[in-house]
């Protein structure tokens, strides 16, 4: 498997668009993050999601994670306002000599290695300065993840929205009692 035999056509923004219109791509399209081009038309940059909600929410609380739970939801529906008459130039993290760029040769090893390097949702490829499209980070687990064996069943959870208790895969309901609090991995 190679980069270009994956790749998959992606949304594109420019280092001038405005910061509002790529949340919203990002939002109306699920999606983990955009490709960056700049003036020239070539890749110039990753914008994760993570990126722009790092924008958006005040260092204050960034920096102090207590502090969110006193923003009411009047407040929260006002965080957009801080990509107002911004462009996504203003949104990326300072520049970085290298890219989260591959090859169209680049085998599913070197595309993880890449992803996994620069924290990166998605790796755009790049073939005779041709952007081919994109690799996201759900596709390529998808293709690394084909042979192996499938989870035991009720072994998966899954969040059940408004019920404070999750439901394995199996379908029973499951108050969580049962899950170790360091399975579920760093938290901060």
């Amino acid at each position: 498997m190679r980069a270009r035999d994956v790749a998959e056509p992606f949304p594109l923004v420019t280092v001038d668009t405005e910061a509002i219109e790529a949340a919203r791509l990002l939002a109306e399209r699920r999606l983990p993050g955009l490709i960056v081009l700049d003036r020239a038309g070539r890749p110039h940059a990753i914008l994760p999601g993570s990126q722009v909600l790092r924008f958006m929410i005040p260092g204050y609380i960034q920096d102090d994670l207590s502090l969110a739970h006193v923003l009411d939801e009047r407040h929260a529906d006002r965080l957009s306002e801080a990509l107002a008459g911004k462009t996504v130039q203003q949104l990326l993290p300072p520049r970085r000599d290298e890219l989260p760029v591959v090859d169209g040769d680049a085998t599913a090893v070197e595309i993880a290695a890449v992803m996994a390097r620069w924290h990166s949702p998605l790796v755009a490829v790049v073939e005779r300065d041709q952007l081919l499209g994109a690799v996201t980070v759900s596709r390529l687990l998808g293709l690394l993840l084909r042979g192996s064996a499938r989870p035991v069943e009720g072994t998966v959870q899954s969040a059940q929205p408004g019920t404070g208790v999750s439901s394995t895969d199996s379908g029973r309901r499951d108050n969580g009692d049962d899950v170790d609090p360091a399975d579920l991995g760093p938290t901060g």
